[in-house]
């Protein structure tokens, strides 16, 4: 048990959080403890019957039936193994950003679209974001396949698909990944067009940054020759971070 506690205070505070929210609210309906359906998001009774718990029991929520518990597993997986690189990589010591990022995700999946459960399209989010940041590292998946991470949404989107029968799930959530990452880094960096999102000034006192001085998102990955940093890229007046490197899929 020692082993487990270990891991388990290894994984980063928000994942971690994150992470235990995704095993406790499912078993708390599957004991029965609250009816489920409490747990499942439906707008009429947020307006009507002002349940405004339903849209963040729906985010951890999962219903666990000997057809849905290996899909559950998959993605109980992919939390902890892609939240976990982002937040340790491209948000290294910046967690209100990563928050950011989620609540972001979060409301563009609970505003535009009228799905009872939302851990997955949050999950995929998440995921997506992460291979964007790391197009080019080759992962290897299931029977041995080897692609790049840019791919990798869209092959667990049909991955899914075959073990689970549907694809809005995923498809959702790589949408809004694909936006946030656009608004975020493309649209302004890439294409030099004006900043729509930064992270809200409050989040920082909640989450303060745990190194360097500056707040904010530093650069993605450049997909084009930068200036270079004549005080040679030492967190100078820029406020640029660096934002990781790749990983592979399943190591360390």
């Amino acid at each position: 048990m020692s082993d487990i506690g270990d891991w388990f205070r290894s994984i980063p505070f928000i994942t971690r959080s994150w992470f235990a929210a995704s095993i406790a609210v499912p078993f708390i309906g599957k004991l029965g403890l609250i009816d489920f359906r409490n747990l499942l998001l439906f707008p009429e009774m947020v307006f009507s019957r002002f349940h405004i718990w339903r849209p963040i029991t729906a985010t951890f929520y999962f219903p666990i039936t000997p057809n849905t518990g290996f899909l559950y597993l998959v993605n109980l997986y992919f939390l902890y193994h892609y939240s976990t690189r982002l937040e340790t990589g491209a948000f290294d010591g910046r967690p209100a950003d990563y928050v950011f990022m989620l609540l972001f995700n979060w409301i563009c999946i609970v505003v535009s679209f009228d799905f009872h459960l939302l851990m997955i399209p949050l999950i995929m989010s998440v995921l997506y974001v992460w291979a964007q940041f790391n197009k080019d590292t080759i992962v290897s998946f299931w029977f041995g396949t080897r692609f790049k991470a840019y791919y990798l949404p869209w092959v667990i989107l049909a991955f899914n698909f075959i073990i689970g029968g549907s694809f809005m799930n995923e498809l959702t959530g790589n949408l809004v990944g694909h936006l946030f990452f656009f608004l975020m880094f493309k649209y302004p960096m890439d294409l030099g067009g004006r900043s729509f999102l930064s992270t809200p000034e409050f989040l920082y006192r909640f989450f303060p940054n745990r190194r360097g001085g500056v707040s904010g998102f530093g650069a993605p990955p450049s997909r084009r020759p930068a200036a270079q940093d004549p005080a040679g890229g030492g967190g100078g007046g820029g406020g640029r971070h660096n934002w990781g490197q790749g990983f592979r899929l399943g190591g360390e």
